[in-house]
């Protein structure tokens, strides 16, 4: 009841400080230039994070959309100063900040900032009715595509094969992203690809149309061993709709969130959120694309933040507890 409540009373705000969500603001955008680290081309990250980079713009910010590997060279980024907001899966950024799994060994990573909640990036184990995989196991000695190395398409790969009972010995891997392993897909030269993606991947929707695809599962056993060591994954469905297969697959997903540098001040980003969460920003952001649409909004500020060990730049704390969501 208290959440309900609280999206009740964000709403309302949103909806109070909308009309003034192009009046002068409290910082001089101008002096800011905010850079937004995205994903590779092919991906949804590229299209959402250049419709944020956008609408900042018109706002009065200089800004850019770059290109980028995705999660984990955009954590990376971000720590070396190249840029101000980052995409990234929240597994990814916990693994950082916490010093495990790809950033076993290396300092904690301090200067991680999240701002907002995203969309959940389904974990999609794409191959051909023609490959004959219908589980997980059948993908042993078969040719597969994992993501690039230590990505974060890369680290969900690892966790999904320690999950069943598997190492990549088991098969034969190629560390390619999923817009290169697909295009192998094409060519008969992979079996299956590992993309860790918002619904309605671009790259999967094509190779639809010159094969028919298929989605191995992660379920039962393997699934529940996931969730109970990596508590950051939920169950999740793609369902049979998004890209015209037989049945619907029961798989993983686990959170996008948006990063932003610490040394960002508080009111930027205070400014930021009050204009993301107005009609025009949301307008803007959601039309990028349909996961953006279905996702984005206030309701799901804090998903994939809230109760993790990311913590929340100054000035998202200052702006959701004006609008009630935190005390």
């Amino acid at each position: 009841m208290m959440k309900k409540i609280c999206v009740t009373i964000f709403l309302a705000a949103v909806i109070s400080v909308s009309a003034a969500a192009f009046a002068a603001p409290a910082v001089n955008r101008s002096d800011y230039f905010i850079t937004v680290l995205t994903g590779p081309s092919s991906g949804i990250y590229f299209p959402i994070g250049g419709a944020f980079a956008t609408f900042l713009s018109r706002l009065g910010y200089d800004t850019s959309a770059t290109a980028t590997g995705a999660t984990v060279e955009n954590i990376n980024a971000l720590q070396t100063g190249q840029g101000e907001m980052a995409i990234a899966m929240a597994d990814s950024v916990i693994q950082a900040v916490e010093s495990f799994g790809a950033f076993e060994g290396k300092p904690p990573a301090t200067d991680l900032r999240a701002m907002m909640g995203l969309w959940p990036n389904y974990c999609q184990i794409v191959t051909t009715v023609d490959a004959g995989i219908k589980k997980f196991e059948d993908m042993k000695g078969k040719r597969v595509g994992v993501g690039a190395p230590n990505s974060g398409v890369e680290l969900n790969a690892r966790m999904m094969f320690e999950a069943h009972g598997m190492t990549y010995a088991d098969c034969k891997i190629d560390y390619l992203n999923y817009g290169e392993a697909i295009d192998q897909m094409k060519n008969g030269l992979c079996d299956v690809a590992f993309v860790t993606s918002g619904l309605g991947n671009a790259t999967i929707m094509e190779l639809g149309t010159s094969k028919k695809i298929s989605f191995v599962p992660v379920e039962g056993e393997a699934l529940k061993r996931l969730i109970a060591k990596h508590p950051f994954y939920i169950e999740a469905t793609i369902p049979k709709d998004t890209y015209k297969t037989d049945s619907d697959t029961t798989t993983a997903a686990v959170m996008n969130i948006m990063l932003v540098s610490k040394s960002l001040p508080s009111e930027v980003v205070y400014d930021l959120l009050e204009n993301i969460y107005s009609p025009a920003g949301l307008d803007a952001i959601q039309m990028s694309h349909a996961t953006a649409k279905a996702n984005i909004m206030p309701e799901t500020a804090l998903r994939g933040i809230e109760g993790t060990s990311v913590p929340l730049h100054d000035g998202a704390v200052q702006y959701y507890k004006d609008k009630g969501v935190l005390k």
